[in-house]
């Protein structure tokens, strides 16, 4: 230590200059923080600003829409609810004539029964959830867009048709992946073969005879196994009717 007091002693009057460029580098520094720090807080305020005129903006559109719609003639307020209204019911309408026919298609259809079984059944839980569903949307469902309906009787019937098309999603794929599997092999025979007779019965290039044999062939494989409706026989009927109308060929030229 003794060296650097020496070296001190020897060399005091370089203190003053030296001493003098710290401050020199000190007082720049900090300067350029004090520029950096106003800079920033002028930045903060432009957005305060800029956000407190924006929420004046918005405050002034709510306080000028509150006002009109006060203002409004409330038979045009009236008739504006009406036909959001209306237009609301139609697309519930829609949504449930859809899901509706959606169902049919597997109702009327003996081959796509036969192909899903468990959309027939309604011993099966998520069949029968969907078959309830279906019995509250219809009975909620008013007699068309133009019948005038409150808000309640609205929300009550769009929250049954939701519960309805949702049930129906849900036992259709249920249906799709288990297809025949709940029954067993002699039973999944039997479904193979009234499938493959259905084909024939609605085949105009089978003869009449043909045609009636597979018919019958077709309801016997199905008894107690697939629960076919009355309207799903009448189609059937008419499909095979239709095949064995005979084809009439033009006159024979005189």
């Amino acid at each position: 230590m003794q060296p650097l007091f020496d070296f001190i002693e020897g060399y005091w009057w370089l203190v003053f200059p030296l001493g003098g460029g710290i401050a020199a580098v000190a007082g720049s520094t900090a300067t350029w923080w004090s520029k950096e720090s106003k800079a920033r807080h002028k930045r903060r305020l432009e957005l305060l600003q800029a956000k407190t005129e924006a929420r004046s903006i918005e405050l002034q559109a709510r306080a000028q829409l509150k006002a009109a719609k006060t203002t409004a003639d409330p038979d045009d307020v009236a008739a504006e609810d009406a036909a959001n209204r209306r237009a609301r019911l139609t697309r519930l309408l829609d949504t449930h004539d859809d899901v509706v026919r959606r169902w049919l298609d597997y109702e009327l259809d003996v081959a796509k029964l036969i192909a899903f079984p468990t959309m027939s059944d309604g011993r099966q839980p998520l069949t029968a959830a969907f078959l309830r569903a279906k019995k509250a949307a219809d009975g909620l469902r008013p007699a068309g867009a133009d019948v005038a309906v409150s808000a309640e009787e609205l929300a009550e019937y769009r929250t049954a048709v939701n519960d309805f098309e949702v049930a129906f999603d849900i036992a259709e794929q249920d249906a799709r992946r288990v297809r025949d599997s709940g029954f067993s092999e002699t039973e999944r025979k039997r479904l193979d073969r009234a499938q493959q007779l259905l084909r024939t019965a609605v085949d105009q290039s089978a003869t009449a005879a043909e045609r009636q044999v597979a018919y019958r062939r077709v309801r016997e494989e199905l008894d107690g196994l697939i629960s076919l409706s009355d309207d799903a026989i009448e189609v059937l009927e008419k499909q095979v009717a239709r095949a064995i109308e005979p084809r009439r060929d033009p006159l024979p030229p005189s």
